[in-house]
């Protein structure tokens, strides 16, 4: 797959395996710190969100975002 520019603005167009859960995890860092709420619908599946979980890193405002929402809509306690 390949992530719209407004997301992957910096560095040449990549096509990304979401087979390999590295290049996985780095499209779910791209969309939840660069999409719009359209793309975060779009490109992220709120299950493999909490599965990657551990391993994405975010900046604060968003992995704190996140985990409240995922408390407050899935009952999940996740660290930030």
């Amino acid at each position: 797959m390949r992530l719209p520019d407004h997301i992957a603005w910096s560095g040449p167009e990549t096509d990304y395996d979401l087979d390999d859960s590295a290049q996985r995890a780095y499209v779910y860092e791209q969309v939840l710190r660069e999409g719009t709420d359209d793309d975060v619908r779009r490109f992220i599946d709120v299950d493999e969100l909490v599965a990657l979980w551990p391993r994405l890193y975010l900046p604060p405002w968003v992995s704190e975002a996140w985990a409240r929402w995922l408390r407050e809509r899935r009952g999940l306690e996740l660290a930030c």
